[in-house]
Order: structure tokens, then sequence, then C-alpha cells
């Protein structure tokens, strides 16, 4: 491994291959961001791209009127009572088609980039990249016959700047030219969209006042336009332009600062951009050093809002060689520690508390071409899994652009209740866009589910009670609760037995196993529209839940409450099939379907929390056996950080940690991003041509690991709950429960064990110690008393300002 600049520590990433992905290289480049602007720094030593990416920036939308087909519901029920289930399945997206409906959604793409070309005297020598993470710096080292060359970059939270440096050790060797540019695109170039951008591109390049100037705008398909300027300043030697860049030679380094503009007018935002660029320039500790410092002392507090040490993690070794090790069967402990500090990062740097910064989506900040794929705001599972493990990671300031996102189109999700359903209330579809919060994807599968305003309900919730926040709860999460339900009012029928009956109701994205192709054919969702699906029952249950436990925090209506609990009531009970799993359609016509990636039914157990071992173990082993059945060579990236997460909450940690082994080796780029799939044909995941970076992956292992370490519910906090047998020690702290912070420490071998709980709210809980350290002791004078629940357990009550309570096994540390 190459030698660099600054000794690298379990909080770094280091890299000894430049990205290499053929063509489309920004896919393993290193990223960083404020949560608004994002940079991907790529290329080699001769040349390298800096992509730059706006969180507001997206296109290639279009979005129809939504025509009324809210008639159609009677007909597609009318069509499955004669179980008529696959002519029933088309029936609404065929009305929408027929009025010929095509809402399209838009998709994120590069605002510009960043292109740089330096000479080469020689062959390189000591090539190496990093991503500091605790900092949020990007750098790249290599040495050429005797000099040093170093370029280092980071996105600024406190300046809203890429700040971009080169230098040769002090000496007067940089040269090279440098200009902003139109990305080329990897797989677009030759559509008519893609051709109208770049005829509106411009670009160019000129010196004045000792400085260089770069600037670069296009047009947008809304007719607005958007675009960048960079101030170039070398430190001794010259600078002039020419053919649209800034040519350098012979300084000691160079100092590029550039900010973006989007929704603009380049012909106002140019010298906007370019007086807000001098004025940084002319600020007090306005050196690439200053400027970073102040913006660490903004992304610092955010990435050690929580820390974690496993056992043999502080391992200096390079992304390159903790993959083989990897490939040999298990991730190294250095490998998934990273990997849960990694995806803390990308967290950070891709969404923020700031006005424009948008929900952390598939491809954060840094996605590289003009249509991407999937990169829209899913929310069938994506969505959700990308911000499981934001509040017990500290991280829940970042949380609120989510609900201002789905807040922001309310009058979208009203309108798609009653013309496609003709129900009160709101109806959200799976995929959404910026703006455009109709129907898109105009298929059964996506169509037909109707879960997904209950599930992000589920997000209010959490929200609520971690923070605490009673202005939240009355003023957003009640109001966005009850639009959810009011659909359900309207949508639900009762049975002859006097249960609810949910229909047209999708597994997401599942089909019943005995209405896939008896041939054998592969079809994507050949009939995924059913009766009661599992995770719709369960999606219901905990929204009404919700809703009468919020009304009672507020003083609610008692008779709302009432009724809502008849309608608990009327909801029907899990199913087990021949294998004594938990079935994914409670109606006995659909067969449960074992090789597919979704983990939908498993809904009650993870990520929701109505069935535990404690509440009913009999079911919690239904869930068990379900989740076992599922078959490892039709799971995606993402559905391994699921499936990791569920093995947690069911108590085993190293079929947890097996799913994060079997990930990082078969959908892990070198520089961490997960993959949706697989592509090599490995079969350990779904077998696709394509393999789209898929961020939320990074996010789930993010959580998984918390889940393996944390599980905390209303009332119930469990400590080291699925602790893998090969992490014998590790420390963390800063973790979160509803009403308080975790600090723990545990050492296997030497038996000793230490965890502290501080109360940041009242706090009424039980708290279950890990079986081997059942016996430790507790400080905390009449705050702790043993609990009915077993030996493990522990009634704790503590209040804000009170001393921690502590529970040790044997002397720690």
């Amino acid at each position: 491994m190459a030698e660099f600049d600054n000794a690298p520590d379990r909080d770094t990433l280091v890299m000894s291959y430049p990205a290499s992905w053929w063509r489309n290289m920004w896919r393993e480049a290193l990223p960083a961001g404020n949560g608004v602007a994002g940079a991907s720094v790529f290329g080699g030593v001769q040349e390298e791209t800096v992509l730059l990416n706006h969180a507001k920036l997206w296109h290639w939308g279009h979005r129809d009127e939504l025509p009324d087909v809210g008639g159609t519901l009677a007909e597609t029920r009318r069509l499955m009572d004669e179980r008529r289930y696959a002519e029933a399945s088309w029936l609404l997206a065929n009305a929408l088609k027929e009025r010929g409906y095509g809402t399209k959604l838009a998709s994120r793409f590069p605002l510009a980039a960043i292109r740089l070309a330096m000479p080469c005297g020689g062959a390189f020598r000591a090539y190496g990249r990093t991503l500091a993470m605790d900092s949020g710096e990007v750098a790249v080292g290599w040495t050429d016959g005797d000099r040093r060359y170093r370029r280092r970059l980071f996105v600024s939270r406190a300046d809203d700047a890429i700040v971009y440096e080169i230098d040769a050790g002090g000496e007067a060797a940089v040269s090279g030219e440098i200009g902003l540019a139109l990305h080329p695109s990897d797989r677009w170039a030759d559509t008519p969209e893609f051709k109208a951008l770049e005829r509106t591109a411009e670009s160019g390049a000129d010196v004045a006042g000792g400085a260089g100037w770069c600037w670069f705008a296009a047009t947008n398909d809304d007719g607005t336009e958007y675009g960048a300027v960079m101030r170039v300043v070398p430190e001794g030697g010259s600078v002039e332009a020419a053919d649209g860049v800034l040519r350098f030679e012979g300084a000691s380094r160079v100092l590029a600062l550039a900010k973006l503009f989007v929704f603009g007018e380049r012909r106002s935002d140019w010298p906007r951009l370019k007086g807000e660029l001098s004025a940084l320039a002319l600020d007090e500790g306005a050196s690439y050093d200053g400027l970073l410092e102040r913006h660490i002392a903004l992304h610092r507090p955010l990435y050690r809002s929580a820390s974690l040490s496993l056992d043999g993690d502080a391992d200096s070794r390079s992304n390159e060689r903790l993959l083989l090790d990897a490939y040999e069967g298990e991730a190294p402990a250095a490998l998934v520690r990273k990997m849960w500090a990694y995806g803390r990062y990308l967290f950070i740097s891709g969404t923020s508390a700031a006005e424009q910064a948008e929900p952390f989506g598939l491809y954060g900040l840094w996605g590289g071409d003009y249509r991407l794929v999937w990169s829209h705001n899913m929310a069938n599972e994506n969505v959700q899994m990308m911000y499981w493990h934001a509040h017990a990671g500290g991280l829940g300031e970042l949380v609120p652009s989510l609900f201002r996102y789905y807040g922001g189109l309310m009058d979208d999700f009203r309108d798609n209740a009653r013309k496609l359903y003709g129900c009160r209330g709101i109806y959200i579809p799976a995929g959404s866009t910026p703006g455009i919060g109709v129907p898109n994807q105009i298929v059964p599968v996506i169509l037909n589910w109707t879960g997904a305003a209950g599930w992000l309900a589920r997000h209010y919730v959490e929200h609520y009670r971690y923070t605490g926040d009673k202005r939240f709860l009355r003023e957003t999460a009640i109001p966005f609760m009850r639009e959810a339900l009011r659909f359900y009012d309207d949508f639900l029928v009762l049975n002859e037995e006097g249960r609810y009956k949910m229909y047209p109701s999708v597994s997401p994205e599942n089909t019943p196993l005995n209405y896939m192709p008896a041939d054998g054919k592969p079809l994507a969702h050949p009939m995924p529209t059913a009766i009661n699906a599992t995770m719709d029952v369960a999606i219901l249950k905990e929204l009404l839940r919700h809703l009468i436990e919020a009304s009672r925090e507020t003083g609610g209506d008692s008779r709302e409450e009432g009724k809502w609990a008849e309608m608990l009531e009327r909801l029907p009970a899990y199913e087990t099939n021949a294998d004594g799993a938990v079935r994914e359609w409670l109606h006995p016509d659909f067969d449960d379907r074992y090789a597919h990636r979704h983990l939908s039914h498993l809904y009650p157990v993870f990520p929701g929390q109505e069935v535990t071992r404690e509440s009913d173990p009999a079911l919690f082993t239904a869930f068990e056996t379900a989740v076992r059945r599922r078959e490892i060579c039709a799971q995606s990236g993402w559905s391994l950080a699921h499936m990791a997460a569920v093995y947690a909450r069911l108590g085993d940690g190293d079929r947890s940690l097996e799913c994060l082994d079997i990930l990082s080796r078969s959908s892990l780029l070198p520089n961490l991003f997960t993959l949706h799939n697989d592509w090599r044909g490995m079969g350990v995941s779904m077998n696709m041509l394509a393999a789209p970076v898929q961020l939320d992956a990074n996010m789930g292992w993010v959580n998984a690991v918390q889940e393996q370490l944390l599980q905390a519910s209303p009332g119930l906090v469990k400590l080291l709950p699925a602790l893998p047998s090969r992490w014998k020690k590790g420390r963390l702290a800063g973790w979160r429960f509803h009403t308080g912070t975790l600090s723990l420490e545990w050492d296997r071998e030497a038996c000793r064990f230490r965890a502290e709980l501080t109360a940041d709210r009242d706090t009424d809980v039980t708290v279950k110690l890990p079986d081997w350290a059942a016996r430790a002791s507790a400080v905390g004078g009449e705050a702790v008393r043993p609990s009915a629940l077993g030996d493990a357990y522990y009634e704790v009550r503590m209040k804000k300002g009170d001393a921690p309570v502590v529970f040790e096994l044997g002397r720690t540390s």
C-alpha cells in the first residue's frame, strides 16, 4: 500500500486503485457533499474529473393530468370475487393507459464537471486516494520522479462551496489546465433530450485581478438555467485563459473555489456567484486549511454523534484488500465498521436540514448520468431503509427533509386517492420525484399497492418518539396519519365473518407461487394483485395503534379512539402455511413464493415492532421460519441488508452478520458504494445485466449493525440483542433509545460488560441485558428494579438530569 500524507485510520477509506469501471467511472468515485451540493472525484493522475451535483437539479420528468378512473375499483373487486385475479390485476393500469395517461418520473443528473489535466514527467509511483470521513475530505496522492503531488477537495457546509487544491509539496511544479464543462453522457448521448440540453451549454474562462475564472451554464427542460462559477488562484507561477479553460504553470499550489446555482439565469447568476467567491477569498481564514476548519466545525459533530469500535477494526488496509478478505467468506471487522461509518458519512453528506435539501436518494448526490436507473424516491422499501438508522445513530436532525418532501405533495396524494380508488384521504405512489406525486409506474405491482402512506407514517411516529416534539406530533404526524386512515375508511370492506377484506392488495413486489408461469419463463411480476397481503394488514394495524397512542398523548377524542380500536379488532389474524412460516398472503387462494427479494410479510417483526419473542413466542417463531425459507439466489444488495436487520430482530447475530458478509462479496464496489445486484453471475444475488448503484443498502448496513447491538421500542430497550459471535469485544457511545442515550462496552472472553443509560426526558423503560451478562450489577438505587419478564430484564425509571443508570459485569478498562 502507498504511503499517504496523513496516516489512515478507522475513519479513513484508503484506495490503492483509481476508479476503473468502464466508461461510467463515477460509480467508483470518492464522494463529498454538504447535503445540498455534491462532488464525485474520479480519474487518474493525468486527468481528473470532479462531478458536481445539486439536490434540486432534476429533469426529463413528464406530468399528465390524472384521469378519474375510480369507478374501476368495483369491477376489479367483482373479477377478484370471481377468482379472475390475473384479469383483475390489470384493470386499473389498463384504464389509465386507455386514456393516454403517461406521467414519467424525473431523474437527477450532473450539473457540470470540473475537468483537470496535468502533465506527467514519468510513470507514477505510490498512488493512492483517501476519503477522510471525519472531515469529508477527498485526497489523491502520487509520486512523479522525485516530487510528491497531492489533490484535496471538500464541499463546505459553512461556505456552500466546493474547495479544491493541488500542490507539489511546496515546489513550483504544479502545471496543467482546468475548466468547467458539460459532463458527457454514458448512455443517452444520442437521444434528442440530451442533444437539446447539449445545445444550451455554455462555458468559458478568463483572468482578472490575478485570479482565473471559469463558468458554465445550461438550460433545463423547464426553461430555467443552472450552472457554476469557479475561481482559480495559483500560488506563484502563471495563469492564462485559452480555449475556454485556464492554463497554469510553475505554481507551488493552486486553489479552486466553486459555487453552484439552479432555477436561475446565467447572465445574473454568474456575476452573483463571482461576487460571492471574491468575498469568500477576502475572508480571514480563506486558505484551503482555513476553509476546511470552518467546514469541519459543522460536519464533525454530525459524524461523531455516535461512535462504534469493534475488536480488530483498527486496520489501515485499503478497501481493495479488505474486500479481497471478504471474498474468502467473512467481512473483516474493519470493513464492517467502515461500512457502518461510511453509510453515516454518505447520509450526512447527501442530505441536510437546509431548506434546499431533498430526502437522501438512491444515488445520494453523486449520480453521473442523465437518466439514472431508479433514481426516484421509492417508498415500497428503499426510502424507508435509508432512514431506519438515523435516530438511533444520533442523526435525527437530518430526518425532517423527508417529511417536508412528502408534505409538499399532499395535494397530489389526495387527488390520487379520489381518482384511482374513489376514496378520501391520500394514496402515495411508490415512486415519486420533486413535483411529481401522481402515479407514474403504470403496472399492477406498483399501482395496486396502497401501503406507502401507512408505512411512511411509521417514520413520523418514530421521529416524535425520539424527539418528544409535541408540536410535531400535533401539527405534522397526526394530520398525516389521519389522511392515511381516511383512505382505509373508504377502501376497506367487511367479509361474511365481519373481518376486513383488503383488496386489491399487493405484497411488494412478489407474485404468489401458484400464479407464476408454469413453464418457468422469467417474468418480473406476472400477477401480483391479491387479497389481504400480510404486509397491508400489518401496516394498517400499526397505523391504528399509532393513531390511538398519538391521540391519547395529545388529549384527543376518546370516541375516535374507540372507533379505531374497533377497526383493529376487525383486522384478520396472521396465519402460517404448511411449512410453519407466516403466510405472505392471508387469503387461501395464494401460495407462498420463497424465491423473492422483498421481505414485506415480515413487517410485524421488522421494521415494525408488533410481534416480539416476549409478546408472542409461537408467532415469532413462524416469522423466523419465513425468513429462513427465503432463497439466497433471489436476493439483492438492499434485501441482504434488510434480511440482516430481520435476523437481528430475531436475535440471530451470526445469521445477521452472514447477510452482510454475502452483501460485501456480491454487491459492493471498491469505493464501498452498494449495488442493486451482482452483475457477474456469482449466484448469490439476483442476476441482471445492469447493476445500478443503490445506496439504500449502505444505509441498511448501518441499521443492521445498530440492530445487532441495540433495539429500542416503546417500553423496551435491548442491549446487545444479536451480538455476532465474531465480535468478542467492542464499545459504542452516543447511541439513542427513544428517551435517552446509551454508552456500552463489552468483552465476552473476559466476561466484562458495562452499559450506561442517560435520560434526555423522563424515562420509564424495561432494559434487557444479554443473557451472558444477566447477572450484571446495577448502579441506580431505586431507579432500577428486577422485572417479572426474567433474570435479564430490569425496570428502569429515570428523569432528565438524573445520574446515569449503570449495568456492570466484571471490570472494564
